[in-house]
């Protein structure tokens, strides 16, 4: 039969953990590619060809250029039900207040984008103001700036400030201009929209778009506009989705985990109840069955609750992904009948996963077990459990391995998380084979400090190391994760800023002020070593898919050289980067001096330049160097992203003037937010989690040793000893714990200096999280002690008369 006193820990865990992964899986189901509003009242977009050969890659595709634009959108307009085909051009336009750039929806990538007026179509963007620019120097903004038609307005734009007069307003982010000014802004173009006469089938029109194309393209319709969205915006999706993905999979390992050790804990517990259902005539495989029903119901009352519960949660997490940066603006929960069947199932599965291992030595648990009246560990640890232990702590160092040698942080990480894992799950596994030698190791300082006290707390947890074991795992989960999680984050941060400053020989640098990039007029008065970075792609029949994505920096080479203490020529001379057909490559590309190197620029123009130099892979910040004026050419609208600068100087408007530390540590600051943001959110799951397993441990064990603690009292002993026992063995629980659990997060973190020293080539100093290590160690501790105090002072109100002589150990 199942008690509900001895369920309630189980119930807790399991209901908790359903509702995050409800929570969770409702939230990945939401985070389809929203259509921009742009494409509105597109049916039909026509997309130029993929580029890049990873989904997180975000990098634009290949562009066509002007020509190919003009004889597509003829022969897509030709299509019959096409009303019109329209290029959209996009390229960089930011407006001014009160000279500066507006700091309005910065998060937003379409907020600093202009396009010509005549892509308001697609999206069926009207006017609440005036009219539409009609000729160069006009333009149509946003109504929430507060201007009105005939006002001027100063727009950023990659050249510089430039003055425009607002023609029309709209509810809407950007800014529109003339259609042969962004001609002349954006001349590659990424998508031509086609809006449909009323009555006509998308799927027959996208059908003969597609002959049109061919390979050149691809056409899409539906909800397959998406893949249309900001880049930004499907990066930050794509960070949703891994946090949501770690949460759910934390979430059922934690759980897992849990429930695994109340179980043991009852079992425990219930020795003397179970081997009396033996003597009555009980088979193992009945007992067996027996737990695994409780379990089985547990986990499906929990299922629901949980269910319900992370349905609740999902809209407030959604918005609130969505205010710390995990998800775009267009974000939108939806509610999907998958993630519901699968939070349903996941109760039943977490709980009998749970509780295997615990119906297993329920079901060896011999009839003469009823007759004991001390219920004292016969043998702390099985063969069985100590091979499996061995297991997971041997691929748990194999793991670690692994994180040493990984040649990317992100797979080195991903080890490290995976290695903790087999890591807490082995030492869990083996912690009753523990506990004794760390509780000898302690022998000295409590016999010394705690007298009779400190002799009962040891004797205790030397006979019972299965239940000292169980309440110390929670606290071990804890621990392992808050420190190897939250050290990880700072070793790694501070070890990839101390690199990045080291090669840089500069003494200030220029940065954009709420800009995604510096102007030319902003660069050209520094006066220091810019880097103009666009996306150039090198064709090649033998990828999928052929057009693969490079980072080319426009760079002066006598400055660059000057300002790169990373740069090492293997061969060719730096010197030799001049002219509108001269490229500096890296060893990976395979080619010598005077090879040629045919890229597609910004604009969609194919250029054959020509290798002068060949650096190492490590030396350059991007994938290949390119004259300054040749990046200029053919990417209008390319922003410069960095200048060195000897000394300090005024910046210039869009700018801001750092030194080279602040550069290193901001460099990735919006990434190291996202990335603690997470960090903070796994540590809460865990430390959530093994507090309250803490807690309900804790309080299963005071509530079981009732008779203990009155024999205790009529020994002699004071309310206030008995409540300082239980206090003293709740801390030693704890400390073991902590123990175990920094031992297992120091081993990761170990294998991640290693690591990460070997892809900066140098030392790397470890960064121990000792404000994160105190606060779930304090945590641990008092939740700990309440659960323990408040129940023995509520037993100990009054001195009993007589008790009954049983241990329940």
């Amino acid at each position: 039969m199942v008690s509900i006193r001895r369920s309630a820990s189980a119930f807790v865990a399991v209901a908790i953990g359903v509702a995050l992964v409800a929570a969770a899986t409702l939230l990945l189901a939401s985070g389809r590619p929203q259509v921009p509003d742009r494409f509105a009242r597109a049916a039909v977009v026509v997309q130029s060809p993929e580029a890049g050969a990873s989904a997180d890659s975000f990098l634009p595709t290949r562009p066509w250029s002007a020509t190919a634009t003009a004889g597509l959108v003829d022969r897509l307009a030709a299509l019959p039900g096409v009303a019109v085909a329209v290029p959209d051009r996009t390229f960089y336009a930011q407006p001014l207040i009160d000279g500066r750039p507006s700091g309005a929806d910065t998060r937003r990538e379409d907020a600093h984008q202009g396009h010509g007026w005549s892509s308001a179509r697609l999206g069926g963007l009207r006017l609440t103001a005036g009219g539409p620019p009609t000729r160069a120097g006009e333009v149509v903004v946003d109504q929430a700036l507060g201007l009105r038609p005939g006002a001027p307005i100063t727009l950023l734009t990659a050249a510089g400030p430039e003055p425009y007069t607002v023609s029309g307003l709209v509810d809407a982010p950007g800014v529109q201009v003339a259609d042969e000014v962004a001609a002349a802004l954006a001349p590659g173009v990424r998508a031509i929209g086609l809006v449909l006469t009323p009555g006509t089938d998308p799927e027959r029109v996208a059908a003969a778009a597609r002959g049109v194309v061919g390979p050149d393209g691809r056409v899409l319709t539906g909800d397959a506009r998406g893949a249309l969205e900001p880049r930004t915006d499907a990066r930050t999706r794509w960070i949703g989705m891994q946090v949501l993905t770690a949460t759910a999979a934390l979430a059922g390992f934690v759980t897992v985990f849990v429930v695994a050790s109340t179980f043991a804990f009852t079992i425990a517990q219930r020795r003397r109840e179970l081997g009396l259902l033996r003597a009555v005539g009980a088979t193992g495989r009945q007992v067996r069955r027996m737990v695994y029903a409780e379990a089985l119901v547990v986990g499906v009352a929990a299922g629901v609750v949980g269910l319900l519960v992370g349905a609740v949660l999902a809209p407030l997490v959604g918005r609130l992904l969505v205010d710390v940066g995990f998800e775009p603006a267009t974000f939108r929960v939806r509610y999907s009948p998958w993630p519901i069947a699968l939070s349903l199932v996941a109760g039943p599965v977490i709980a009998l996963l749970a509780v295997w291992s615990a119906s297993r030595r329920a079901a060896r648990v011999r009839p003469m077990e009823a007759l004991r009246e001390a219920a004292v560990e016969q043998r702390p640890i099985g063969r069985l459990r100590v091979g499996a232990g061995a297991l997971l702590v041997a691929a748990g160092i194999a793991l670690s391995v692994g994180t040493a040698t990984a040649d990317e942080a992100r797979i080195a990480a991903q080890y490290a998380l995976y290695a903790v894992m087999a890591l807490v799950a082995g030492a869990t596994v083996l912690s009753p084979a523990v506990v004794g030698p760390v509780v000898r190791l302690l022998r000295s300082p409590i016999r010394r400090r705690g007298g009779a006290i400190g002799m009962l707390v040891r004797g205790g947890a030397l006979t019972a190391t299965r239940r000292t074991a169980s309440t110390a795992a929670p606290v071990l989960l804890t621990i392992a994760f808050a420190v190897l999680v939250s050290g990880m984050v700072r070793t790694t941060t501070a070890a990839y800023a101390a690199g990045r400053a080291d090669n840089v020989n500069a003494g200030w640098i220029v940065l954009p002020d709420r800009a995604p990039g510096l102007s030319d007029q902003a660069v050209a008065a520094t006066g220091g070593t810019a880097l103009l970075p666009t996306t150039v792609f090198r064709t090649d029949p033998a990828t999928v898919p052929a057009d693969q994505p490079l980072t080319a920096l426009g760079v002066d080479p006598v400055g660059f050289a000057a300002a790169n203490r990373a740069l090492t020529v293997v061969a060719g001379s730096l010197d030799d980067l001049r002219g509108d057909d001269t490229v500096v490559v890296t060893a990976a590309a395979n080619l010598r001096p005077s090879e040629p190197y045919a890229v597609v620029f910004a604009d969609g123009e194919l250029v054959s330049l020509r290798v002068v130099a060949v650096v190492t892979d490590d030396s350059l910040p991007g994938d290949l160097l390119v004259p300054r004026a040749v990046v200029r050419t053919h990417d209008p609208s390319a922003l410069t992203s960095t200048v060195y600068v000897r000394d300090r100087i005024d910046p210039p408007v869009g700018a801001r003037v750092v030194d080279v530390a602040t550069w290193a540590a901001e460099a990735d600051a919006a990434e190291d937010r996202l990335v603690w943001l997470f960090t903070l959110l796994l540590i809460g799951v865990s430390a959530g989690y093994g507090a309250i397993a803490v807690a309900n441990t804790v309080l299963l064990a005071a509530a079981g040793r009732a008779a203990d603690l009155r024999l205790i009292r009529l020994a002699g002993a004071t309310r206030r000893q008995v409540i300082w026992l239980v206090t003293a063995e709740s801390a030693l629980v704890v400390l073991i714990g902590a123990l175990l659990g920094g031992t297992v997060a120091f081993v990761g973190l170990l294998s991640i200096r290693a690591g990460l020293a070997e892809q900066v080539g140098a030392p790397v100093d470890l960064v121990v999280p000792w404000p994160v290590i105190a606060g779930a160690v304090g945590l641990c501790l008092l939740l700990a002690a309440l659960a323990s105090i408040l129940p023995t002072w509520r037993l100990l109100r009054h001195r009993p008369a007589r008790s009954p002589v049983g241990l329940a150990g």
